[in-house]
């Protein structure tokens, strides 16, 4: 066991519970219009192996784009993305002085659980013999506070050794349990981003502030030398999140980081004087509104299962996230298709869409290298920008006198672009004009669907006199519907310009 250094203060706040569902809504509506498993095992195995890792090879590039599913269902981390984090500090000593609030308390038991697991070692568990011999596993260390007795204490568990097979709603993820006296439960993901489980010790829930899991190099995965992949695993300390580390002033947070660091990147641009590709004669900064940059940033990392569940709620655990680590933040997202970081770009080969927009989008300077580059969310979002404008060049011209006429609302064509590529665009188009009769200048902001409606969404919102109107999109791509009901219900949060009109101070270089 370990005991926390932190004062008693601090851990009391910690007992407050999030604020209902009902309390989070009322609080959204305002802003937007619209609206386990069991503990795993396996056979006996033949004289396990355990290894001490060492230093890492360079990492290869990421694999090629394919279809998303759920967010759950992820990829594998480029070792490089894992090699360029910085260096530990140790937190400074917490000093309180007078009441603390519940964010501030959750940041230091995050940074006391970095503490608890900088030392901790993840064996790695090699079976059989020469070339039969495999990796039984990836072990995945978590740090866990009890209100109960006000101690911590290090819980370790191992995964099926990579890729995982495992979709959301089917099978349980097998698992072992390398902790006895601790139970486990898997609750979400499988990679470095989004894998969580839960603890309890004798009835008592444990709360998680801090994990500790291995990126492996892709490389060697893919040619099953499996010794090597766990001499060159690089754990990290990297916490996804948790109903333990959510508070509404993490939400709060988190859009104004947001909010700054589109401000910023627009800025940059608009300073370089980089053309726009779409609307000849303009800059670019002036083509993409901010509110387009920093919805993307939420949806590209909002499940399409949580929304539906959850709906605006889901946008909050993403804004949380965004809150609570600021530039760490979705750093380490990867996707079942190798889509990477907050904005989730891909790298085809090294020459897929990232490198595109770097080498035609000269003048905003975006940072060559994929795995540093696509990481790091400024430069992800000037890369966005230059995505966004390239994808608008090549449509039809209505779509792009309506869109310059209302860019927030017509904002639907580019996004379904950035999400799957014209063809999308062309259906979308194809769905509204001819199947829906809907003139693209009618097109609206969402509304609220009047009492006993029966529109069924992901839905666009049409302008009839003085209402606005719900019209259901038919099906002709379920991930992009979803993808533009999501854009239409988060877009109107960051909808308003005075909003952006805010000092860039607190976002990093």
């Amino acid at each position: 066991m370990y005991t926390a250094p932190l004062v008693n203060i601090i851990r009391a706040m910690n007992t407050l519970a999030r604020p209902s569902a009902a309390l989070a809504l009322l609080t959204l509506a305002s802003l937007i219009f619209p609206g386990c498993s069991t503990t795993g095992g396996a056979p006996a195995e033949i004289e396990p192996t355990l290894i001490e890792p060492e230093a890492a090879p360079p990492a290869v590039a990421a694999a090629p784009v394919a279809d998303e599913g759920s967010k759950q269902e992820e990829g594998e981390v480029p070792l490089a993305v894992a090699e360029s984090e910085q260096t530990e500090k140790a937190p400074k000593e917490v000093v309180v002085h007078g009441p603390r609030t519940r964010h501030d308390a959750i940041h230091d038991f995050v940074a006391e659980a970095q503490l608890q697991l900088r030392d901790v070692e993840l064996k790695y568990v090699l079976t059989g013999k020469g070339r039969s011999q495999v990796l039984r596993g990836r072990p995945v260390a978590f740090a866990l506070w009890s209100e109960k007795t006000q101690e911590w204490s290090i819980a370790q568990v191992e995964l099926p050794r990579p890729p995982i097979k495992w979709k959301p709603g089917g099978r349980p993820l097998a698992f072992r349990n390398l902790t006895p006296g601790i139970e486990a439960r898997h609750v979400k993901g499988t990679g470095a981003e989004r894998l969580m489980f839960a603890f309890s010790k004798n009835g008592d829930p444990l709360k998680v502030y801090g994990r500790k899991f291995p990126v492996f190099d892709n490389a060697l995965i893919k040619h099953k030398q499996w010794s090597a992949v766990a001499q060159t695993a690089k754990p990290i300390v990297y916490l996804p999140f948790t109903e333990d580390t959510f508070d509404p002033a993490f939400v709060s947070s988190g859009k104004e980081f947001l909010v700054a660091t589109a401000t910023k990147a627009l800025d940059e641009l608009r300073a370089a004087k980089v053309p726009s590709t779409a609307f000849p004669g303009e800059l670019l900064a002036d083509v993409i509104p901010p509110q387009v940059i920093t919805t993307l940033a939420v949806i590209e990392q909002t499940d399409d299962g949580d929304y539906i569940e959850k709906q605006v709620l889901a946008f909050d655990d993403v804004l949380s996230q965004y809150g609570l680590k600021k530039e760490e933040a979705f750093r380490y997202s990867v996707s079942s298709a190798k889509a990477l970081g907050p904005m989730q770009f891909t790298n085809r080969k090294g020459n897929g869409t990232y490198a595109l927009v770097a080498r035609r989008c000269s003048g905003a300077k975006i940072d060559p290298i994929f795995e540093r580059g696509a990481t790091n969310l400024l430069n992800a979002m000037k890369a966005a920008v230059c995505l966004l404008d390239f994808d608008l060049a090549g449509m039809r011209d209505d779509i792009r006198v309506a869109y310059r006429a209302n860019p927030e609302v017509l904002g639907i064509f580019p996004v379904a672009a950035y999400n799957g590529g014209s063809r999308n665009v062309t259906k979308l188009y194809r769905v509204l004009t001819k199947k829906m009769k809907v003139n693209l200048d009618e097109l609206s902001r969402p509304g609220v669907q009047a009492a006993g409606g029966s529109v069924t969404c992901p839905c666009v919102w049409k302008t009839k006199g003085t209402d606005t109107l719900p019209l259901s999109i038919p099906k002709y791509n379920n991930e992009n519907r979803w993808y533009i009901e999501k854009y239409q219900s988060i877009v109107s949060l960051f909808g308003s310009e005075a909003a952006f009109a805010q000092p860039t101070a607190g976002v990093s270089e």
